[in-house]
């Protein structure tokens, strides 16, 4: 009980963290609302109009304020959509939800198998061949990926579309509607795969190595048990406890990761909303999306800290 609340004490201080650097950290941004917004456009602005639009939109909210406002969940207005943040948040934060949790359940599946059955296999020509393939895709950013695949399977084979998550037709079905929708993740979604599968598969197949060298595995052989009920029955479910811990400490990675994929695809999510938002220095609208994001990503290694337990009872035990 005394460590659980330790626990919860730690993540409520940096929850407080996290709002003040919200509200602090947007305001060291260069240029202002009404020079980003209107630098480019054709509009000529007086001197008095210049003031007094950069007096409208000034940044002048102190701290106690935005507390109060973002206990009571009031996140204001957008200077650049004109509209309620909450309203462009509900919008976009579906398909940024599709596209983080395929992405997430399909790489962590796909990397587990192949760091299972690598680890299984070593030393053979196949565990050689894919860890090394593994390697390099590591450590190939998501923006080179992403461009890659816009360019070859979006521009010249044009067997995807290059932006947008769905065509604007009403009068598809609903089976059409949500083949639509999974034609225009493809791309996107596939980016994301292929950027986490090589560190979920490396970090399996580590675990797995050692695991496989343990007296109850030899024991298990010796019994004449199927390969695959030792490989995944009695070796994989060891394997599990790191692999929950880098659910969490990859979120905030594949938030960043996001945001530069939907920008690239032009996917009407979460991280191309904070593009925008940055671009004309929408300081509302930055503030509610990195705060609301963080708080996803402590709320989910928050709720990981009593899922360990469960998954491990040594942990529980110690």
């Amino acid at each position: 009980m005394k460590q659980k609340s330790l626990t919860v004490i730690a993540y409520t201080t940096a929850l407080l963290i996290l709002i003040y650097l919200s509200y602090a950290l947007p305001k060291c941004l260069p240029g202002d609302f009404v020079t980003a917004m209107y630098s480019c456009s054709n509009v000529i602005l007086t001197q008095q109009q210049e003031t007094q639009l950069k007096e409208f939109y000034s940044d002048n909210e102190d701290f106690k304020t935005y507390l109060f406002r973002v206990i009571t969940l009031d996140l204001g207005y957008s200077h650049a959509f004109l509209a309620p943040i909450w309203t462009l948040i509900k919008e976009s934060l579906p398909w940024t939800i599709l596209l983080l949790g395929g992405a997430n359940v399909i790489s962590l599946v796909t990397g587990f198998i192949i760091g299972v059955e690598t680890a299984w296999r070593k030393g053979s020509r196949f565990e050689k061949n894919t860890v090394g393939s593994m390697t390099v895709l590591e450590g190939f950013p998501e923006i080179a990926t992403g461009v890659i695949l816009l360019a070859v399977f979006a521009l010249h084979l044009q067997w995807f579309p290059s932006s947008g998550a769905q065509v604007a037709y009403s009068d598809f079905t609903m089976g059409e509607r949500l083949t639509d929708i999974l034609y225009h993740l493809a791309l996107p979604l596939l980016t994301l795969v292929i950027a986490y599968i090589p560190g979920t598969a490396l970090l399996v197949r580590n675990t797995m190595i050692m695991v496989l060298g343990e007296k109850y595995i030899l024991t298990a052989k010796s019994k004449g048990l199927p390969n695959i009920r030792i490989r995944y029955h009695h070796a994989a479910r060891n394997a599990i406890l790191p692999l929950v811990t880098r659910i969490g400490l990859r979120m905030a990675f594949m938030i960043t990761g996001a945001l530069v994929v939907e920008t690239i695809h032009s996917y009407p999510g979460i991280g191309t909303l904070l593009f925008t938002a940055i671009g004309t220095r929408d300081l509302p609208l930055i503030r509610a999306i990195v705060l609301y994001s963080s708080m996803g990503v402590l709320m989910i290694n928050l709720l990981l800290e009593f899922v360990y337990p469960i998954i491990d009872p040594r942990i529980k035990d110690a």
